[in-house]
Protein backbone atom coordinates (compact mmCIF):
# COMPACT_ATOMS: atom_id res chain seq x y z
CA UNK A 1 0.00 0.00 0.00
CA UNK A 2 1.51 3.48 -1.03
CA UNK A 3 0.93 6.68 0.66
CA UNK A 4 -2.80 7.49 -0.47
CA UNK A 5 -5.13 10.70 0.56
CA UNK A 6 -7.24 8.03 3.15
CA UNK A 7 -4.21 8.91 5.55
CA UNK A 8 -4.78 12.77 4.73
CA UNK A 9 -0.98 13.47 4.89
CA UNK A 10 -0.27 16.91 2.77
CA UNK A 11 1.77 16.37 -0.75
CA UNK A 12 4.58 17.77 0.28
CA UNK A 13 4.92 15.40 3.26
CA UNK A 14 4.19 12.23 1.11
CA UNK A 15 7.39 13.69 -0.90
CA UNK A 16 9.64 13.94 1.69
CA UNK A 17 8.54 10.97 3.58
CA UNK A 18 8.98 8.60 0.13
CA UNK A 19 12.39 10.35 -0.61
CA UNK A 20 13.59 9.56 3.04
CA UNK A 21 13.30 5.43 2.01
CA UNK A 22 9.40 5.10 3.51
CA UNK A 23 7.71 4.04 0.46
CA UNK A 24 4.31 3.03 2.04
CA UNK A 25 3.31 3.24 5.48
CA UNK A 26 3.22 0.55 8.19
CA UNK A 27 0.93 -0.91 10.31
CA UNK A 28 0.97 1.06 12.85
CA UNK A 29 0.52 4.37 10.64
CA UNK A 30 -2.33 2.86 8.68
CA UNK A 31 -4.04 1.78 11.86
CA UNK A 32 -3.49 5.65 13.83
CA UNK A 33 -2.60 8.86 11.34
CA UNK A 34 -6.64 9.40 10.96
CA UNK A 35 -7.42 8.57 14.81
CA UNK A 36 -4.79 11.29 15.33
CA UNK A 37 -6.24 13.43 13.14
CA UNK A 38 -9.56 13.27 14.04
CA UNK A 39 -7.81 14.40 17.31
CA UNK A 40 -8.64 11.19 19.59
CA UNK A 41 -6.21 10.05 22.20
CA UNK A 42 -4.82 6.71 21.52
CA UNK A 43 -2.40 4.53 22.68
CA UNK A 44 -0.03 2.74 19.92
CA UNK A 45 1.47 -0.80 21.76
CA UNK A 46 4.41 -2.60 19.22
CA UNK A 47 7.11 -3.55 19.30
CA UNK A 48 10.33 -1.69 18.78
CA UNK A 49 11.14 -0.43 14.67
CA UNK A 50 7.43 -0.73 13.83
CA UNK A 51 7.18 2.75 13.28
CA UNK A 52 5.96 4.36 16.22
CA UNK A 53 8.69 7.54 16.41
CA UNK A 54 7.59 8.29 12.34
CA UNK A 55 3.96 7.85 13.38
CA UNK A 56 3.61 11.18 15.47
CA UNK A 57 6.67 12.36 13.84
CA UNK A 58 4.46 12.51 10.50
CA UNK A 59 1.53 13.43 12.86
CA UNK A 60 3.13 16.71 14.08
CA UNK A 61 4.61 17.67 10.67
CA UNK A 62 1.41 17.10 9.12
CA UNK A 63 -0.35 19.41 11.77
CA UNK A 64 1.74 22.20 12.65
CA UNK A 65 1.36 25.45 10.59
CA UNK A 66 3.27 29.07 10.72
CA UNK A 67 3.44 29.95 14.73
CA UNK A 68 4.32 33.32 15.00
CA UNK A 69 4.12 32.75 18.98
CA UNK A 70 7.57 31.21 19.75
CA UNK A 71 5.64 29.13 22.26
CA UNK A 72 5.31 25.13 21.82
CA UNK A 73 2.49 23.53 20.26
CA UNK A 74 3.51 20.22 20.98
CA UNK A 75 5.84 18.75 23.88
CA UNK A 76 6.96 15.07 23.06
CA UNK A 77 8.73 12.99 26.14
CA UNK A 78 11.41 10.70 25.78
CA UNK A 79 13.21 8.48 28.26
CA UNK A 80 16.71 9.43 27.60
CA UNK A 81 19.24 12.08 26.87
CA UNK A 82 19.84 9.98 23.55
CA UNK A 83 16.17 9.08 22.88
CA UNK A 84 16.10 13.01 22.23
CA UNK A 85 18.51 13.48 19.87
CA UNK A 86 16.71 10.22 17.45
CA UNK A 87 13.48 12.16 17.68
CA UNK A 88 15.00 15.27 16.69
CA UNK A 89 16.82 13.49 14.07
CA UNK A 90 13.47 12.37 12.39
CA UNK A 91 12.21 15.42 12.26
CA UNK A 92 14.87 16.22 10.46
CA UNK A 93 14.74 14.19 7.93
CA UNK A 94 11.20 14.53 7.15
CA UNK A 95 10.73 18.25 7.82
CA UNK A 96 11.26 20.51 4.80
CA UNK A 97 9.49 23.41 6.52
CA UNK A 98 12.56 25.51 7.87
CA UNK A 99 10.91 27.65 9.47
CA UNK A 100 9.83 24.70 12.08
CA UNK A 101 11.98 25.00 15.17
CA UNK A 102 12.09 22.48 17.93
CA UNK A 103 14.18 22.60 21.14
CA UNK A 104 15.64 19.40 22.87
CA UNK A 105 15.75 19.06 26.68
CA UNK A 106 17.95 16.85 28.14
CA UNK A 107 20.35 16.12 31.34
CA UNK A 108 23.71 18.20 30.47
CA UNK A 109 25.74 20.61 32.32
CA UNK A 110 24.10 23.95 32.40
CA UNK A 111 20.40 25.10 32.34
CA UNK A 112 20.77 28.08 30.89
CA UNK A 113 21.60 27.49 27.66
CA UNK A 114 18.39 25.16 27.41
CA UNK A 115 15.98 27.77 28.79
CA UNK A 116 17.79 30.88 26.19
CA UNK A 117 16.69 28.17 23.67
CA UNK A 118 13.09 27.85 24.65
CA UNK A 119 12.95 31.99 24.80
CA UNK A 120 14.70 32.19 21.58
CA UNK A 121 11.22 30.55 20.33
CA UNK A 122 10.10 26.89 20.11
CA UNK A 123 7.64 24.90 18.07
CA UNK A 124 8.60 21.97 18.87
CA UNK A 125 10.04 19.99 22.68
CA UNK A 126 11.60 17.28 22.84
CA UNK A 127 12.35 16.24 26.45
CA UNK A 128 13.34 13.87 28.82
CA UNK A 129 10.30 13.93 31.68
CA UNK A 130 12.60 15.00 34.72
CA UNK A 131 14.63 17.96 32.76
CA UNK A 132 11.49 19.39 31.07
CA UNK A 133 9.99 19.35 34.92
CA UNK A 134 13.11 21.13 36.14
CA UNK A 135 13.00 23.65 33.71
CA UNK A 136 9.01 23.95 33.83
CA UNK A 137 9.27 24.94 37.55
CA UNK A 138 11.91 27.45 36.93
CA UNK A 139 9.32 29.04 34.82
CA UNK A 140 11.18 28.25 31.55
CA UNK A 141 8.95 26.04 29.77
CA UNK A 142 5.55 27.93 28.75
CA UNK A 143 2.84 25.09 28.48
CA UNK A 144 -0.03 27.22 27.66
CA UNK A 145 -0.33 26.81 24.29
CA UNK A 146 0.49 22.99 24.14
CA UNK A 147 -2.21 20.66 22.56
CA UNK A 148 -0.67 17.84 21.71
CA UNK A 149 1.27 15.79 24.64
CA UNK A 150 3.46 12.52 23.36
CA UNK A 151 5.01 9.96 24.99
CA UNK A 152 7.33 7.33 23.59
CA UNK A 153 8.89 4.64 24.72
CA UNK A 154 6.15 4.60 27.86
CA UNK A 155 7.50 1.41 29.04
CA UNK A 156 11.10 2.53 29.58
CA UNK A 157 9.81 5.83 31.33
CA UNK A 158 8.19 4.00 34.12
CA UNK A 159 10.69 1.57 34.41
CA UNK A 160 13.16 4.54 35.25
CA UNK A 161 10.57 5.61 37.34
CA UNK A 162 9.90 8.83 35.90
CA UNK A 163 6.18 8.80 35.70
CA UNK A 164 5.57 11.41 38.88
CA UNK A 165 7.22 14.22 36.46
CA UNK A 166 5.11 12.91 33.15
CA UNK A 167 1.70 13.41 35.47
CA UNK A 168 2.82 16.55 36.75
CA UNK A 169 3.22 18.17 33.19
CA UNK A 170 0.40 16.69 31.33
CA UNK A 171 -1.71 18.37 34.40
CA UNK A 172 0.07 21.47 33.75
CA UNK A 173 -1.87 21.65 30.47
CA UNK A 174 -5.13 22.98 29.99
CA UNK A 175 -6.45 20.48 27.35
CA UNK A 176 -4.66 18.48 24.61
CA UNK A 177 -4.75 15.57 22.74
CA UNK A 178 -2.42 12.79 24.61
CA UNK A 179 -0.32 9.85 22.24
CA UNK A 180 0.60 7.15 24.04
CA UNK A 181 3.68 5.03 22.27
CA UNK A 182 4.68 1.72 24.25
CA UNK A 183 5.87 -1.57 23.67
CA UNK A 184 3.93 -3.21 26.14
CA UNK A 185 0.73 -1.91 28.07
CA UNK A 186 1.28 -2.93 31.88
CA UNK A 187 -0.97 -1.72 35.19
CA UNK A 188 1.88 0.20 35.62
CA UNK A 189 2.05 2.12 32.62
CA UNK A 190 -2.07 2.51 33.20
CA UNK A 191 -2.15 4.31 36.72
CA UNK A 192 0.31 6.78 35.02
CA UNK A 193 -1.39 7.82 32.24
CA UNK A 194 -5.36 7.23 33.56
CA UNK A 195 -5.39 10.47 35.56
CA UNK A 196 -4.53 12.47 31.58
CA UNK A 197 -5.97 10.38 29.16
CA UNK A 198 -9.79 10.97 27.42
CA UNK A 199 -11.51 7.94 26.24
CA UNK A 200 -8.19 6.27 24.53
CA UNK A 201 -7.91 4.12 21.43
CA UNK A 202 -5.62 0.88 22.01
CA UNK A 203 -4.19 0.46 18.73
CA UNK A 204 -1.89 -2.97 19.06
CA UNK A 205 0.58 -3.96 16.43
CA UNK A 206 0.66 -7.89 17.29
CA UNK A 207 3.90 -8.72 15.08
CA UNK A 208 6.30 -11.63 15.52
CA UNK A 209 9.59 -12.46 13.64
CA UNK A 210 9.65 -14.50 10.29
CA UNK A 211 11.81 -16.54 11.72
CA UNK A 212 10.37 -19.08 14.11
CA UNK A 213 13.62 -20.97 16.27
CA UNK A 214 13.27 -24.00 17.92
CA UNK A 215 12.37 -23.67 21.52
CA UNK A 216 12.07 -26.21 24.29
CA UNK A 217 9.13 -26.16 25.79
CA UNK A 218 8.03 -22.45 26.97
CA UNK A 219 5.57 -21.16 29.59
CA UNK A 220 5.58 -17.43 31.39
CA UNK A 221 4.29 -16.36 34.59
CA UNK A 222 2.95 -12.65 35.13
CA UNK A 223 3.98 -11.74 38.63
CA UNK A 224 3.91 -8.05 40.28
CA UNK A 225 7.06 -7.89 42.22
CA UNK A 226 9.96 -9.56 43.32
CA UNK A 227 8.26 -10.85 46.55
CA UNK A 228 5.81 -12.49 44.76
CA UNK A 229 8.51 -14.64 42.29
CA UNK A 230 10.22 -15.60 45.87
CA UNK A 231 6.96 -17.25 46.36
CA UNK A 232 6.16 -18.69 43.07
CA UNK A 233 9.32 -20.28 43.23
CA UNK A 234 9.25 -21.79 46.26
CA UNK A 235 5.64 -23.40 46.32
CA UNK A 236 7.01 -25.06 42.61
CA UNK A 237 9.87 -26.53 44.04
CA UNK A 238 7.96 -27.99 46.94
CA UNK A 239 6.99 -30.55 44.34
CA UNK A 240 10.13 -32.82 44.67
CA UNK A 241 8.96 -35.33 42.62
CA UNK A 242 8.24 -33.57 39.67
CA UNK A 243 11.40 -30.41 39.93
CA UNK A 244 14.46 -33.06 39.97
CA UNK A 245 16.67 -30.79 38.78
CA UNK A 246 16.11 -27.41 38.35
CA UNK A 247 18.40 -24.51 37.14
CA UNK A 248 17.40 -21.18 37.93
CA UNK A 249 19.11 -17.80 36.23
CA UNK A 250 18.92 -14.53 38.35
CA UNK A 251 21.04 -11.20 36.82
CA UNK A 252 23.27 -10.67 39.99
CA UNK A 253 25.11 -12.88 42.73
CA UNK A 254 23.08 -10.68 45.27
CA UNK A 255 20.06 -11.75 44.02
CA UNK A 256 21.19 -15.01 43.60
CA UNK A 257 21.95 -15.09 47.62
CA UNK A 258 18.66 -14.21 48.51
CA UNK A 259 17.28 -17.07 45.84
CA UNK A 260 19.56 -19.58 47.36
CA UNK A 261 18.67 -18.42 51.56
CA UNK A 262 14.58 -18.45 50.41
CA UNK A 263 14.88 -21.85 49.44
CA UNK A 264 17.68 -23.11 51.81
CA UNK A 265 14.82 -22.83 54.31
CA UNK A 266 13.27 -25.83 53.37
CA UNK A 267 15.67 -27.73 51.21
CA UNK A 268 18.50 -27.60 52.93
CA UNK A 269 21.48 -29.15 51.05
CA UNK A 270 19.62 -29.96 47.80
CA UNK A 271 20.22 -26.02 46.97
CA UNK A 272 23.64 -24.84 45.66
CA UNK A 273 25.28 -22.03 43.86
CA UNK A 274 27.04 -22.03 40.65
CA UNK A 275 30.81 -20.97 41.58
CA UNK A 276 29.96 -19.88 45.53
CA UNK A 277 32.65 -17.16 47.12
CA UNK A 278 30.97 -17.37 50.61
CA UNK A 279 31.53 -20.73 53.16
CA UNK A 280 28.46 -20.03 54.45
CA UNK A 281 26.72 -20.66 51.26
CA UNK A 282 26.74 -24.54 49.39
CA UNK A 283 28.52 -24.35 45.95
CA UNK A 284 29.31 -26.32 42.66
CA UNK A 285 31.76 -25.58 40.20
CA UNK A 286 29.81 -26.49 37.05
CA UNK A 287 26.39 -27.20 35.66
CA UNK A 288 28.03 -31.01 35.15
CA UNK A 289 28.82 -31.21 38.81
CA UNK A 290 25.53 -30.37 39.29
CA UNK A 291 23.89 -33.24 36.97
CA UNK A 292 25.74 -35.66 38.80
CA UNK A 293 25.19 -34.86 42.12
CA UNK A 294 22.99 -37.26 43.90
CA UNK A 295 21.95 -34.57 46.15
CA UNK A 296 21.35 -31.00 44.87
CA UNK A 297 18.22 -30.84 43.12
CA UNK A 298 18.03 -26.56 42.77
CA UNK A 299 20.91 -24.71 41.23
CA UNK A 300 21.26 -20.87 40.83
CA UNK A 301 23.43 -19.05 38.85
CA UNK A 302 23.83 -15.36 38.47
CA UNK A 303 24.36 -14.09 34.78
CA UNK A 304 27.40 -12.36 35.77
CA UNK A 305 29.46 -15.57 34.77
CA UNK A 306 31.75 -15.74 31.68
CA UNK A 307 31.91 -19.42 32.21
CA UNK A 308 30.17 -21.97 29.68
CA UNK A 309 26.48 -23.30 30.40
CA UNK A 310 26.10 -27.09 29.73
CA UNK A 311 22.17 -27.18 30.09
CA UNK A 312 21.71 -30.24 28.19
CA UNK A 313 19.59 -33.31 30.04
CA UNK A 314 18.39 -30.74 32.41
CA UNK A 315 14.41 -30.80 32.88
CA UNK A 316 14.04 -27.61 34.04
CA UNK A 317 15.67 -24.25 32.99
CA UNK A 318 13.79 -21.48 35.00
CA UNK A 319 14.46 -17.69 34.61
CA UNK A 320 14.26 -15.97 37.95
CA UNK A 321 14.84 -12.96 36.01
CA UNK A 322 15.44 -12.40 32.40
CA UNK A 323 19.44 -11.08 31.12
CA UNK A 324 20.04 -8.15 29.65
CA UNK A 325 20.72 -9.25 26.06
CA UNK A 326 18.01 -11.19 24.37
CA UNK A 327 20.60 -13.48 22.81
CA UNK A 328 21.39 -15.02 26.31
CA UNK A 329 18.25 -16.55 26.49
CA UNK A 330 17.41 -17.29 23.27
CA UNK A 331 20.73 -19.44 23.60
CA UNK A 332 19.74 -21.07 26.58
CA UNK A 333 16.48 -22.24 25.53
CA UNK A 334 16.92 -23.05 21.29
CA UNK A 335 16.23 -26.80 21.23
CA UNK A 336 18.50 -27.42 18.59
CA UNK A 337 19.25 -30.96 17.72
CA UNK A 338 17.96 -32.38 21.04
CA UNK A 339 16.94 -35.83 21.09
CA UNK A 340 12.79 -36.99 21.62
CA UNK A 341 14.09 -38.39 24.78
CA UNK A 342 14.94 -34.80 26.61
CA UNK A 343 11.81 -33.31 28.14
CA UNK A 344 13.19 -29.89 28.85
CA UNK A 345 10.89 -27.01 29.86
CA UNK A 346 11.70 -23.41 30.05
CA UNK A 347 9.68 -21.37 32.70
CA UNK A 348 10.22 -17.84 32.82
CA UNK A 349 8.71 -15.60 35.70
CA UNK A 350 8.57 -11.75 34.72
CA UNK A 351 7.21 -8.52 36.15
CA UNK A 352 5.41 -5.66 34.46
CA UNK A 353 9.02 -4.01 33.55
CA UNK A 354 10.34 -7.30 32.38
CA UNK A 355 7.21 -7.37 29.72
CA UNK A 356 9.25 -5.40 26.91
CA UNK A 357 12.19 -8.20 27.25
CA UNK A 358 9.65 -10.68 26.93
CA UNK A 359 8.14 -8.86 23.56
CA UNK A 360 11.50 -8.20 22.11
CA UNK A 361 12.13 -12.26 22.47
CA UNK A 362 8.83 -13.15 20.85
CA UNK A 363 9.69 -11.12 18.37
CA UNK A 364 13.48 -12.87 18.01
CA UNK A 365 12.21 -16.94 18.17
CA UNK A 366 9.03 -15.70 15.85
CA UNK A 367 6.59 -17.07 18.47
CA UNK A 368 4.53 -16.15 21.43
CA UNK A 369 5.41 -17.51 24.64
CA UNK A 370 2.55 -19.27 26.37
CA UNK A 371 1.29 -17.66 29.78
CA UNK A 372 0.75 -20.00 32.35
CA UNK A 373 -2.07 -19.33 35.59
CA UNK A 374 -1.05 -18.17 39.05
CA UNK A 375 -1.44 -21.25 40.65
CA UNK A 376 -4.43 -20.34 43.85
CA UNK A 377 -1.91 -21.08 46.85
CA UNK A 378 0.82 -18.23 45.88
CA UNK A 379 0.82 -15.37 47.91
CA UNK A 380 0.68 -12.49 46.16
CA UNK A 381 2.63 -9.47 47.71
CA UNK A 382 2.05 -5.79 47.90
CA UNK A 383 4.43 -3.43 46.15
CA UNK A 384 6.21 -1.45 48.80
CA UNK A 385 4.92 1.85 47.65
CA UNK A 386 1.39 0.30 47.96
CA UNK A 387 2.02 -1.21 51.23
CA UNK A 388 3.46 2.31 52.73
CA UNK A 389 0.35 4.29 50.89
CA UNK A 390 -2.30 1.28 52.29
CA UNK A 391 -0.16 1.25 56.24
CA UNK A 392 -0.14 5.61 56.08
CA UNK A 393 -4.53 5.57 55.24
CA UNK A 394 -5.20 2.59 58.15
CA UNK A 395 -2.79 4.61 60.55
CA UNK A 396 -5.01 7.97 59.58
CA UNK A 397 -8.14 6.27 60.31
CA UNK A 398 -7.12 4.92 63.48
CA UNK A 399 -6.15 8.62 64.16
CA UNK A 400 -9.16 9.69 63.18
CA UNK A 401 -11.15 7.53 65.63
CA UNK A 402 -13.14 8.72 68.76
CA UNK A 403 -11.09 7.93 71.93
CA UNK A 404 -13.32 5.36 74.13
CA UNK A 405 -14.32 7.35 77.67
CA UNK A 406 -12.86 10.39 76.07
CA UNK A 407 -15.31 13.63 76.00
CA UNK A 408 -17.35 13.29 72.54
CA UNK A 409 -20.59 14.16 71.60
CA UNK A 410 -21.61 13.76 68.33
CA UNK A 411 -23.58 17.11 66.87
CA UNK A 412 -26.55 17.57 65.60
CA UNK A 413 -26.95 16.88 62.13
CA UNK A 414 -28.25 20.94 61.73
CA UNK A 415 -24.93 21.76 62.95
CA UNK A 416 -22.54 19.27 61.73
CA UNK A 417 -20.25 20.92 59.43
CA UNK A 418 -19.19 18.97 56.92
CA UNK A 419 -18.77 21.23 53.75
CA UNK A 420 -16.24 23.75 52.72
CA UNK A 421 -17.02 26.23 50.42
CA UNK A 422 -15.10 28.92 48.69
CA UNK A 423 -15.01 32.90 49.91
CA UNK A 424 -17.18 33.18 46.19
CA UNK A 425 -19.51 30.44 47.04
CA UNK A 426 -20.27 32.32 50.76
CA UNK A 427 -20.72 35.46 48.93
CA UNK A 428 -23.22 34.28 46.86
CA UNK A 429 -24.99 32.59 49.56
CA UNK A 430 -25.01 35.72 52.05
CA UNK A 431 -26.13 37.43 49.13
CA UNK A 432 -29.08 35.13 48.46
CA UNK A 433 -29.84 34.97 52.28
CA UNK A 434 -30.12 39.26 51.99
CA UNK A 435 -32.86 39.03 49.18
CA UNK A 436 -34.86 36.03 50.19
Amino acid sequence: MAWSEKLKLNKQLIKSVTEAGYMSPKEVQQKSLSRIFGGQDIIAVGHEGCGKTTTYVLAVLNRLKYNTEGVPNVLILVPEKDDVLAVIERFELLNRNKSLSIVGLYAAPGIESQMNALADGADVVVATPDRARAIYLKLGLNLNKVDLLIIDDAEKIVKQGLQLPVVELANSIDKCQHLVFSEVLHSRLEKMIEPFMNLPAIIEIDETGETIIETFPQVLYIVPNFGTKLNLLNLFMQDDELFTKTVIFVNTRQTAEKVYRSLQNRHKKNVALLNSTSIEINGLDSTDDFKTSPSVKILIIANDTTQEINLDGIPFILHFELPEEKETYIFRVAAGNISEEDETLAITFATDLELSMVKKIELAIGQKIPLGDIPEGVIIEKDKKDAELEAKKSKKSKDSEPVVGAAFHEKKASNVKNYNYSSGQKAKMNKKKKHS
